[in-house]
């Protein structure tokens, strides 16, 4: 939204292919960072609480889902302030890039709010889905206080999505990394009672869940502060002040993106019951070939953040060139990187697998002999999954997230489900066909997303250089 007072866009000076490459590596690999710290920060609370026992480490297992359906869910919400806030930096309306994240951070505290019966009740929704009630207890333990970091925790993603439209992506990273380091200490003191502290089991995991959230959210609204440049945006000042049309345009972008995340999200879910049905051994493997899937995912995921950014910024200028050369240099970045990935992926699937398994035991043998497979699968799908990412966040920093949905649902579960088990069942693949009929369905977004991409991008007459 333009406004009287917006100071004159900045002038593109620069359009060659090397500035836009260095630009997304600037971007991205802050982003990369970060998604892999966040990461490694749910593994840590995982494997410490995992030593108490089986059933305290089925209850986080339990309590962490539940959690990460309704965290993901918000993100959406912050997502949404990504493309809005480029797009009016592009422009230099930093009245907008204003009120865009104001807003946002209204949505994310409305959505905290009507979310927080949702987890608090975790006792007996679990109980109602057949958990057993000891486990039930310990995750609703573990919610009660975990909850309230769902607060601190979208507000970091709002503000987060803030620092992105702006090209300053590496507090996000060191930020990230800070909470990386506490999180390992409280739970190191807490869960187990270390120096002197009190031994409080799965509670001292969500209080450290809920301490890393506030330190997050408290050092990145410290460092907005102390920039003059950031500063001047104003971002808290007379922060009551409501703008309905940013308000109703980030819960309109945010819902079909927390939608899509949602989809593709439960599609794993899914993966993971179908592996069930075939078996213990196989279900063993695929979770092992899905860790490296996963970690591997965060370098398309952290260049798809800084497409949606790079994107977005140059759209707001109006330099569709600048659109057109930002998109293509994120599929080619992630395309090179899921190559080596996948390459790696082919070479060394034993001893990938074999990281995750104690070779002594007497079935790793058979885990291996699944697992190894279904790894090299994975770089194929690694590489399709990428795409589609990428392809997602380019549509995004248009502001286009409605019709991507659609696309990226019908993907997923028409095509991507149904010939998981149509391989998996009646083709007698078993666990291999699951895997191979997830690459269709996300080979399918990738052929859609990108496919919308560049026809909306022709739509404005965009050469062909």
């Amino acid at each position: 939204m333009q406004t009287a007072n917006a100071s004159p866009p900045p002038v593109q000076t620069d359009n060659s292919w090397r500035t836009h490459y260095r630009a997304s590596l600037y971007l991205g690999v802050p982003f990369i960072g970060a998604q892999l710290a966040q990461l490694a920060i749910n593994t840590t609370d995982v494997l410490m609480v995992g030593k108490l026992g089986a059933t305290q480490l089925a209850a986080i297992i339990l309590a962490t889902q539940m959690y990460f359906t309704v965290y993901i869910f918000g993100s959406g919400f912050a997502n949404a302030v990504v493309p809005m806030a480029a797009q009016a930096q592009g422009r230099g309306d930093k009245v907008s890039v204003r009120r865009s994240v104001r807003m946002g951070l209204w949505v994310v505290l409305c959505y905290g709010v009507l979310t927080a019966p949702v987890l608090w009740l975790a006792e007996p929704i679990l109980l109602l889905a057949g958990q057993q009630p000891e486990v039930a207890a310990l995750a609703a333990e573990y919610l009660h206080i975990a909850q309230w970091a769902i607060f601190p925790g979208l507000i970091f993603m709002v503000l987060r999505a803030f620092l992105s439209g702006l090209e300053r992506a590496g507090i996000i990273l060191y930020v990230t990394l800070a909470t990386l380091v506490l999180n390992a200490a409280l739970c190191y003191v807490l869960i187990y009672g270390h120096f002197g502290f009190p031994q409080l089991g799965i509670f001292g995991a969500a209080v450290a869940a809920l301490g890393v959230a506030v330190l997050g959210t408290v050092l990145t609204v410290a460092y907005i502060k102390s920039k003059p440049e950031l500063n001047q945006y104003e971002l808290f000042v007379r922060f009551w002040r409501p703008d309905w049309p940013a308000f109703r345009e980030v819960v309109y972008l945010g819902i079909p993106i927390s939608l899509t995340i949602l989809a593709e999200v439960s599609l794993f879910t899914v993966a993971s019951l179908l592996m069930g049905t075939i078996g213990t051994i196989e279900l063993a493997a695929h979770g092992i070939a899905l860790q490296f899937a996963s970690l591997a995912f965060m370098i398309p995921l952290g260049i798809a953040q800084a497409a949606t950014v790079r994107v977005g910024l140059s759209y707001g200028r109006g330099d569709m060139l600048g659109v057109r050369r930002a998109a293509i240099s994120a599929l080619v970045l992630g395309s090179v990187f899921a190559t080596v990935g996948s390459a790696i992926f082919a070479l060394f699937p034993s001893q990938l697998a074999a990281l995750y398994l104690d070779t002594s035991r007497p079935d790793a043998a058979q885990v291996l002999a699944f697992a190894a497979p279904l790894i090299v699968i994975a770089g194929a799908f690694q590489l399709v999954d990428g795409l589609q990412a990428i392809a997602a966040g380019m549509l995004r920093g248009l502001k286009d997230t409605k019709v991507p949905m659609v696309l990226a649902m019908i993907s997923y579960w028409p095509i991507g489900f149904v010939c998981a088990w149509a391989f998996a069942f009646p083709l007698n693949f078993g666990g291999t066909g699951v895997w191979f009929g997830f690459v269709l369905g996300l080979a399918a977004a990738a052929l859609f997303l990108n496919w919308r991409f560049f026809r909306m991008i022709r739509a404005h007459k965009v050469s062909a250089d």
